[in-house]
């Protein structure tokens, strides 16, 4: 997007408020590299309006007369498989149930819907000025370098933080440190693109794993209670949000809080689930990295860290710390990540022991955590 030459992304913007498309409309307009495509005020004339002006990105409300946000989703999903979709909602529980439905159901990324009251303009500016717009750019320069790749022009990737990295290394099957049954436990960080890719991974496991699995997700409080719950319905493995001092068991994935830092230390012998509210990290909390390097302490050889899809490098310091302890990195590839740029950030590390499709990772998952006799785990 650095390019003044580059063609303006082009949103198309849905809500059925007019003051809150007047507003989105207003923010938007003060970026020249941003142009409003068109408008639509429900669901079906969102359908029609993605069909005639061939968006570059589609901002989408949920809940709106004659057709909803959720289905107008999976109505645009069945012709536009790639079209960066941020959903919009409020931040009732109301809300933040249908948007966590829509992450999971094919949305690319959510915005907390800023209320469009006279008194609270300035708040609502401030929203899509600092979570709207970055998504916005950080989702066309992914869309906009997938379509100069196809075009034949293969220039070095950049991640979404604006920072150079390589091109995501050939899919590995296998590589001289890999181990069988070597992980203990799992850590994962993800961010944009994580409810769909977490269900994905979990959705394909036949039986839980047989060790605990622990995810950070950049999620506000409500969204991270209602995706444990709707990625419980959707697997075999139970999802939950840890309490402080938890003692770990082989078989739940715990799900780091929105708003609270998880992390894993050892009390009286045993492993336990830490939930701080010390200061953001990368600005993030939870953040990737509290978790990574304290898994890493706890851990050692035996952890198994994950990095999906996500904008931005949290977990980077992270995995530099499980590679210090003599444990695995494994990263999302570029293709299947809806940003690369957390992931990307790793691999440009060369911290990524394999570097895999969404659609491998949890057969990766499954060979890396197979029983074995002698295996330890992290209470042990």
């Amino acid at each position: 997007m650095s390019n003044p030459a580059a063609a303006p992304i082009r949103v198309l913007v849905v809500d059925d408020s007019s003051v809150m498309r007047r507003i989105i409309a207003t923010a938007l307009g003060k970026h020249p590299q941003i142009e409003v495509a068109g408008f639509a005020a429900n669901g079906l004339q969102a359908i029609e309006a993605v069909r005639q002006l061939q968006p570059d990105i589609v901002t989408l409300d949920i809940e709106m007369p004659e057709m909803d946000g959720l289905t107008a989703l999976r109505e645009i999903r069945k012709e536009h498989k790639r079209l960066p979709i941020i959903m919009f909602s409020t931040m009732t529980h109301r809300g933040a149930q249908a948007a966590v439905m829509a992450l999971t159901a094919g949305a690319t990324d959510y915005v907390g819907k800023p209320t469009a009251s006279a008194g609270s303009m300035d708040e609502a500016f401030k929203v899509l000025e600092t979570e709207l717009i970055p998504k916005i750019f950080g989702l066309a320069q992914r869309m906009r370098r997938r379509e100069t790749e196809l075009a034949g022009d293969h220039k070095p990737a950049q991640a979404d933080q604006h920072k150079p990295v390589v091109a995501a290394a050939p899919v590995a099957s296998a590589t001289a440190s890999r181990r069988l049954g070597s992980a203990a436990a799992v850590v994962i960080g993800v961010s944009t693109g994580g409810p769909m890719a977490l269900k994905q991974i979990f959705s394909d496991l036949s039986s839980p794993l047989p060790v605990p699995v622990f995810i950070v997700q950049h999620m506000p409080a409500a969204f991270t209670t209602l995706l444990s719950a709707r990625l419980t319905a959707s697997s075999v493995t139970t999802f939950k949000e840890p309490e402080h001092g938890e003692i770990p068991e082989a078989g739940i994935a715990y799900l780091a809080p929105g708003g609270q830092h998880m992390s894993l230390t050892r009390v009286g012998g045993k492993l336990s689930i830490q939930l701080t509210l010390e200061p953001p990290e990368n600005s993030c909390r939870p953040a990737v990295d509290v978790l990574f390097r304290s898994a890493a302490e706890v851990y050692g050889s035996s952890l198994l860290a994950v990095m999906l899809t996500g904008m931005g490098y949290d977990g980077l310091k992270g995995s530099h710390e499980v590679k210090a302890k003599g444990g695995a990195v494994l990263a999302q590839d570029e293709e299947s990540s809806v940003i690369w740029g957390m992931p990307g950030a790793v691999v440009q590390a060369n911290l990524a022991e394999m570097v895999l499709p969404l659609a491998k990772m949890a057969d990766e998952l499954v060979f890396r955590t197979r029983p074995m006799a002698s295996k330890r785990t992290g209470n042990d």
